[in-house]
């Protein structure tokens, strides 16, 4: 079985801007019809929706930390496109909470939040497109967005860290649990990149530190991550099922 080159029906959770804007643009560029995912974002969310090239895109707004929320969105996503082929995992917490001056209530309040949207979420997520494709009976893709720092450690956002630590290793039993059914599972690890959520870190002392962190002397794009998720969730990269592609310009080299 093989996937169209174009017209799949793809969901990208947490599409309002930034790094979900730009996979969004980059599945429409190809020819494929969006689902556009939103949690509080619903004008961003619609400025994405409009910006997109081609026809028969939605809008899909709802709450991904609760499981009911999660299975109301796959399922209006599918109902809006007529199906789904490819899932997106974008939508994410990052909120700091440093263990030595981060109160223990708080601490589990945010524990408790990063695990919500970013493992469960993805989990449950994957879990019901999976289930999707395999009664269509078609093949499909599952591309899930995980972190460098997974690998590096995130000492002021250590649950971030944890979580995309486990949505890597969610991916890989993914990768073989669902491979006799066609659907190829595989997550990328990006580094520091620019967004216009994190633009003013890149002003000053501090935006010299983060260009310095890549011998290339700077930050990534967002469509540079997107056009590597594009090409993970195409027909020609079903080998690479399994995969966690460190996407860092060489920041951080794991063993």
């Amino acid at each position: 079985m093989t996937l169209p080159d174009t017209g799949r029906r793809v969901l990208v959770t947490g599409a309002s801007r930034g790094l979900g804007r730009a996979l969004a643009r980059a599945f429409a560029d190809n020819g494929d019809r969006v689902a556009v995912h939103f949690g509080t974002r619903a004008e961003e969310a619609r400025e994405t929706l409009g910006a997109l090239a081609g026809e028969g895109h939605a809008l899909v707004g709802g709450d991904l930390s609760d499981p009911a929320g999660a299975k109301d969105v796959a399922d209006r996503a599918a109902e809006a496109l007529g199906g789904l082929d490819v899932l997106v995992n974008n939508a994410a917490v990052n909120l700091p909470h440093p263990p030595v001056t981060t109160s223990y209530e708080e601490w589990a309040v945010l524990w408790q939040r990063h695990t919500a949207v970013n493992l469960l979420a993805t989990a449950h997520l994957s879990h019901l497109a999976a289930h999707r494709m395999i009664d269509q009976g078609t093949p499909g893709r599952i591309v899930n967005i995980g972190s460098r720092g997974a690998f590096r450690g995130e000492p002021d956002h250590p649950a971030y860290g944890a979580t995309k630590a486990a949505v890597h290793a969610l991916g890989q039993s993914l990768a073989v649990a669902l491979a006799p059914h066609g659907i190829a599972v595989a997550s990328v690890a990006p580094g520091f990149f620019e967004t216009e959520r994190v633009a003013h870190r890149l002003n000053g002392a501090e935006g010299a530190a983060i260009r310095a962190q890549s011998p290339f002397g700077r930050a990534g794009t967002a469509a540079e991550i997107a056009e590597a998720v594009l090409w993970l969730a195409s027909p020609r990269a079903e080998w690479a099922s399994g995969a966690v592609l460190d996407l860092n310009g060489a920041s951080y080299l794991r063993t």
